[in-house]
């Protein structure tokens, strides 16, 4: 084991073993919004521009802080196949799924961000780029707390039942559950239940590898969405076509730059900084990484739901919680499969 996994991962850990909070804040932003008795006065509303955009931008990039390329490769390979098999399976199905159940495409896509990779995180750095509408956000949110809270307290106990082995378990909890917060609280449970140790970390750093994924999801189903909407928006002008920086910028977004740069800084001051002496690193690191993460996504989920109104969810139906919970099943159940076969 490297010396420095230990301490990595008792930062990646520091959340508390609790249902997302992120969805929380947006029910709550959603009941403020639609109280009925005191509307909100429209001085507010850059603020909240603010939050649901500089604001939740910023949060995703300081997520990138828990991620250490040295760390997931050389202590998370085994766990690799299983991650693209379980991503892979859900990229391909569920924008199929949601066709087939004539869900909104940008709804569609996002649900496949969410449950693919790692939950709200993944919903709210695709929603921008794609133009979602609050309603499709907020619909694919409460599919990823809904589903990420059900396995978060089942899997535990159907895993320890079906897989043979610690490392098994851990990387099946990491690509069966949506949110990190939700894969870590479910993997203390598995070791507060099972005094299994072994099953938290690999749990940690196959969820760790699955949110790598942002930086090759985003751009690309932004590319699908750009791709669908018809070619006079793909190619808005001949200049736009010919400049390899303006097609780069309109398929990646500038933060997601930023997230991989972050991910690099993370990685670089793992390699050449001691634990023993630079301490102050490691601490950055957790209030970045742990800290700043969580409270900037609060205060943007927050602002998404304060700028959601109520009446635009009516009507949407059962037919996002079918397609989200079978995607979940679909991308948890290939995860398995491919553990089983080859741990």
């Amino acid at each position: 084991m490297h010396p420095l996994l230990p301490r990595l991962l008792s930062l990646d850990l520091a959340l508390p073993p609790l249902p997302h909070t992120l969805g929380l804040l947006l029910l709550v932003g959603i009941a403020i919004k639609n109280n009925g008795v005191v509307p909100l006065p429209e001085s507010v509303k850059p603020g909240l521009t603010f939050a649901t955009k500089t604001v939740l931008q910023t949060g995703i990039v300081c997520v990138a802080a828990k991620l250490s390329f040295f760390e997931l490769l050389s202590t998370g390979s085994s766990g690799i196949p299983v991650v693209l098999g379980a991503v892979g399976a859900g990229l391909v199905t569920i924008p199929m799924m949601g066709t087939f159940a004539g869900l909104p495409r940008k709804m569609s896509l996002l649900l496949t961000a969410g449950t693919s990779i790692c939950g709200v995180t993944a919903i709210t750095a695709l929603a921008p780029a794609i133009e979602a509408e609050k309603r499709d956000v907020a619909v694919a949110v409460a599919n990823t707390v809904a589903f990420g809270t059900v396995g978060m307290l089942a899997y535990p106990y159907i895993f320890n039942a079906l897989c043979t082995s610690s490392e098994q378990v851990g990387m099946c909890l990491g690509v069966a559950i949506h949110d990190t917060s939700q894969v870590l609280g479910s993997a203390m449970s598995y070791r507060e239940t099972f005094d299994d140790e072994i099953a938290l970390r690999v749990a940690a750093v196959t969820k760790l590898t699955r949110n790598l994924g942002l930086a090759i999801a985003i751009p690309m189903l932004t590319f699908i969405h750009k791709k669908e909407v018809g070619a006079g928006e793909v190619k808005s002008s001949y200049e736009d076509t010919m400049s390899g920086l303006a097609t780069f910028k309109k398929y990646v977004p500038p933060f997601l730059v930023a997230f991989i740069g972050m991910a690099g800084l993370r990685s670089t001051g793992d390699l050449i900084m001691d634990p023993e002496v630079n301490q102050l690193y490691f601490e950055a690191v957790s209030f970045v990484g742990s800290d700043l993460s969580k409270y900037a996504l609060g205060t943007a989920m927050a602002g998404v739901g304060l700028s959601t109104d109520a009446a635009s969810l009516k009507g949407v139906g059962w037919k996002p919680f079918a397609v989200g919970g079978a995607g979940a099943l679909i991308v948890g159940g290939t995860g398995f499969t491919i553990a089983s076969m080859i741990v």
